[in-house]
């Protein structure tokens, strides 16, 4: 099987690189793309887990991106990690996740229910590059006693609505794309189900989309089938996975079940190969 949205603890998983690529072995995957959100700090040592495993590795990220108020995923592949422009995208993200999470805490403590947040910026801090998220938020509330558990927190206190409830500032979709592309990479809508932003797609076609993950543990047959339907009528290739954040996560039981079926990798490797010049890694 081939699942290529997976996260890690370098954004908001809780698998750490190396134990990543040993569940994706145990479940059976063949290969893989771990797509944290707006770093690509967990690559190297994906890379190399994978390599030992006989596991194939895509290098990936879950970029953030915002139209009208709302979060866009773009998904990007086989990207170079050190494009300055991605980079410099990343370092704004990233920036304003910290901004949000102590806005959040702020609101968490006039709530009620505060937490340290200044204690997960400081274990963010020695690496960079660490993306820093509501989940890790989530636990953070656990772990003071507020909430039993992650879903908990979300819906009394994390979710739009509620009352520590803050919205991303992150760039656009298109800039988002654009850096993908720069970086020598492709780029994905990601689960385009749960946005209900199907008027976008015209706009994201025209700079540079190059597929949907129209395979995702939030959708349902009828879905799938429709975002399977709008990629062909679009000439968009399909993109799909798991979007594994460990065990015990919303998605969990779709793990090894969830993934992009070995034709239509093959086919997003054809297109990628039209558009950056090069062969990208296939299963073997």
């Amino acid at each position: 099987m081939i699942d290529l949205h997976l996260h890690t603890t370098a954004s908001d998983g809780l698998c750490t690189p190396a134990g990543l690529v040993d569940r994706a072995r145990d479940v059976g995957l063949t290969t893989i793309s771990v797509t944290d959100h707006d770093t690509m700090e967990a690559v190297p040592a994906v890379a190399a887990a994978a390599a030992r495993h006989g596991v194939m590795f895509v290098p990936g990220i879950e970029v953030t991106a915002v139209d009208g108020g709302h979060d866009v995923h773009v998904l990007g592949y086989w990207l170079d990690r050190d494009a300055p422009e991605l980079m410099a995208l990343l370092r704004q993200v990233r920036e304003q996740r910290v901004e949000r999470a102590i806005e959040i805490g702020e609101r968490l403590t006039a709530a009620g229910a505060p937490i340290d947040v200044q204690a997960l910026l400081s274990e963010g801090g020695a690496r960079s590059t660490r993306a820093i998220a509501r989940p890790m938020l989530a636990r953070a509330l656990i772990a003071a006693g507020h909430v039993a558990t992650v879903a908990e927190a979300f819906d009394r206190f994390l979710s739009e609505g509620r009352p520590a409830y803050v919205p991303h500032r992150a760039p656009s979709p298109t800039r988002a794309i654009s850096a993908i592309l720069k970086a020598g990479g492709i780029a994905s809508l990601a689960h385009p189900g749960t946005l209900d932003r199907d008027d976008l797609l015209p706009e994201l076609c025209d700079a540079g989309l190059t597929a949907i993950e129209a395979y995702h543990s939030a959708h349902d047959p009828e879905t799938q089938a429709r975002y399977i339907s709008l990629a062909r009528n679009r000439s968009l290739e399909l993109t799909g996975g798991s979007d594994f954040h460990g065990d015990g996560t919303r998605r969990a039981d779709h793990f090894g079940r969830v993934g992009l079926p070995a034709p239509d990798f093959e086919r997003l490797v054809d297109r990628a190969e039209q558009i950056l010049g090069r062969r990208p890694s296939k299963p073997s």
